[in-house]
């Protein structure tokens, strides 16, 4: 055993917890929380590079850009299914240093590609797609730092890591603009380009600003992470999940919540440039991931207190009044819509994805306990004990597989709107389809998880 592999690990315990766990447990998300936070920077990077990618010599259509959007959420949600099952395997420290340094394939790879306006649009595909890199972390990251901490905290870890995490949806969309306006890496960074009339950019730095920090957090993960000795197991061990009932009906709830605001963080400057041509969709694009971000620690939090499954309704309850209501500021024809009352009815259904995100990742340890404990019932202290393990184990496996079911909706979502334009000339199509999805998940959260005698109550 090496330094880094932690042979004892009781977080339920409250001598050890107080005395060794909490600030190893500390160490350990104070150093996952950036590393995540710099793989949801590079996997919606292609967010605001598309708006850019006309003004720096390429010439693509409004229906090109949008795949370029969706590509990374395809990509990143599919890794997702299989990062989910590779901490037991290689452990969290070993495949988090990993997992940052392959996010310098799309960074480097698109510093050197938007730096050259005749790059082709299948090599464009080809990086959007190497963008989901970023997107396969979130489900190892939430996985690993679940088996560091007790169930009365998990709320907050998971909560703290996916929201500040989740900031870098925000992140990226906040420096990029601002880093491709200067020549920033000098001559080493390339010759920016310019059109007629217009100011110098370099596109490239959106890739090349990364590097360094993805290097840096490698470093720190390799040297400043631990393995769980217990945690360990192999895919096999944790395929039961797939015979979970509950598994599925998180995924789609988690669809509902992550699918949204991930979905939503990809869509929404085409989206807006595409139904408001005179707003620059760039001065407002990070403010919806951004709450959506702030309040994803807030739903555990208050899940923690008042059950994730309460919270978790009304969250959905609270989406479907807000597609009702973002449906009467849209442009129609004859009325050009109302971009303020467009942007506040956003930045609330982001909040509320934020709240939702964490609400049913709260639920999720909850239910997994509630059913393993169920069926060790009176069968003495040791199958109690392993049914705790066993929990733990699936509830890991569990966050990882929902985040990355989730994480399609980040794929549907540009598509939808893009399909819903293409076929109809407006969204509202792919709004009402959006309704019909939510009030779905307010029926599958009150009928299993919420109503009074529910089957598992949390």
């Amino acid at each position: 055993m090496t330094p880094f592999v932690l042979t004892r690990w009781e977080p339920e315990n409250s001598q050890f917890w107080q005395q060794t766990g909490r600030s190893i447990a500390w160490r350990n998300l104070l150093i996952s929380i950036p590393a995540l936070m710099l793989s949801f920077a590079i996997w919606m990077l292609w967010s605001v590079v598309v708006v850019n990618l006309n003004k720096a010599g390429f010439n693509l259509s409004k229906d090109q850009m949008f795949w370029l959007t969706a590509l990374p959420a395809l990509s990143g949600a599919t890794l997702r299914v299989f990062y989910s099952f590779l901490v037991p395997v290689f452990g969290g420290r070993r495949w988090t240093a990993i997992s940052t340094a392959l996010l310098l394939i799309p960074a480097v790879g698109m510093g050197f590609a938007l730096g050259d306006p005749q790059t082709g649009y299948p090599t464009l595909l080809i990086l959007a797609l190497l963008c989901g890199l970023g997107g396969g972390n979130f489900s190892s990251s939430m996985a690993n730092i679940s088996f560091f901490f007790p169930k009365a905290e998990k709320g907050l870890a998971t909560g703290l890591n996916a929201g500040i995490g989740n900031l870098g949806v925000s992140l990226t969309q906040f420096v990029v603009p601002l880093v491709i306006g200067v020549a920033l890496f000098g001559s080493w960074g390339g010759a920016p380009y310019q059109a007629e009339g217009a100011p110098p950019i370099w596109l490239q730095n959106a890739g090349f600003v990364w590097v360094i920090p993805i290097v840096v957090l490698t470093v720190l993960a390799w040297f400043g992470m631990n393995d769980i000795a217990d945690a360990k197991a192999s895919f096999a061990d944790q395929a039961v999940i797939f015979k979970r009932k509950h598994n599925w009906l998180m995924c789609w709830l988690y669809v509902g919540t992550f699918g949204s605001f991930i979905g939503f963080s990809a869509g929404f400057a085409m989206l807006t440039m595409a139904l408001f041509p005179n707003v620059n969709p760039l001065t407002y694009a990070f403010l919806g991931p951004l709450v959506g971000s702030l309040t994803r620690p807030f739903g555990g939090i208050v899940s923690d207190k008042l059950g994730g499954a309460r919270v978790t309704l009304w969250t959905f309850i609270g989406m479907v009044l807000a597609v009702l209501a973002l449906l009467v500021f849209l442009p129609r024809e004859g009325r050009d819509g109302n971009f303020m009352g467009f942007l506040a009815v956003f930045i609330a259904m982001f909040a509320l994805t934020g709240i939702g995100n964490g609400s049913t990742f709260r639920m999720i340890p909850v239910i997994f306990l509630t059913e393993r404990t169920r069926a060790a019932f009176g069968r003495g202290d040791a199958a109690q004990k392993q049914a705790v393990v066993e929990a733990s184990r699936e509830s890991a496996a569990v966050l990882g597989f929902t985040g990355a079911i989730g994480a399609y909706g980040g794929f549907f979502i540009p598509r939808s709107f893009g399909t819903s334009i293409e076929l109809t000339g407006g969204v509202q199509a792919a709004l009402y389809g959006f309704i019909v999805f939510y009030l779905s998940c307010v029926l599958v959260t009150w009928w299993y998880y919420a109503r009074r005698n529910a089957p598992v109550p949390c």
